[in-house]
């Protein structure tokens, strides 16, 4: 995908060259959504363009987005981040933007939860990255930002997840921390 889009629209070029690109890896990652039908989601898709937008955004900052579930019950198909590392787009980034503005000097360009939420996404939960690991090996070599509890985060606290030694770690820092291999990863209901 190229440059980013302000209009929060794509065109028919966009769109089309999208969805091949989410098609080619849906189908090279059948293990991932198993059940699931590509024609089904592209339906669901083309009639939400909000939605394929914000899944250009994903793919854009590197995140490579992908189903990874249906949810039945909300009629919902779940895409997530599937990079195998922290999406590098989204790499150096503080928590949130209290974290941003309560750092004196050596400020990061932004925040992981303003940058999703402008991206029209959200930042996977703990057991949202729990599921994702359960679909492949994630962030062996980063680590993501995850939604922090409001009791971790009001004590000025941010969490975040990796995975090292076939385990999926979640820890804490900081939330006015950043650094070069901590990015965050994105989820859309579609």
């Amino acid at each position: 995908m190229a440059g980013k889009s302000t209009a929060k629209k794509l065109d028919a070029g966009q769109r089309q060259e999208l969805l091949e690109t989410l098609r080619l890896r849906f189908e090279g990652n059948r293990d991932r959504h198993p059940g699931i039908d590509w024609t089904d989601v592209q339906a669901r898709l083309e009639s939400r363009p909000a939605k394929l937008w914000t899944l250009a955004e994903m793919e854009r900052t590197g995140g490579e987005p992908d189903v990874i579930e249906y949810d039945s019950k909300a009629d919902e198909y779940l895409f997530i981040d599937c990079s195998k590392e922290s999406p590098a787009g989204r790499r150096s980034l503080c928590y949130d933007q209290e974290a941003l503005e309560s750092r004196k000097q050596n400020k990061p360009e932004g925040s992981a939860v303003q940058m999703a939420s402008e991206m029209g996404a959200e930042l996977l939960t703990e057991e949202l990255y729990r599921r994702l690991q359960e679909v492949g090996e994630f962030d062996t070599k980063t680590s993501s930002w995850l939604r922090t509890p409001p009791r971790i985060r009001k004590l000025g606290g941010a969490i975040f997840g990796d995975f090292r030694y076939a385990t999926v770690f979640v820890c804490h820092n900081g939330a006015e921390s950043y650094y070069a291999a901590r990015g965050f990863r994105c989820a859309l209901r579609v």
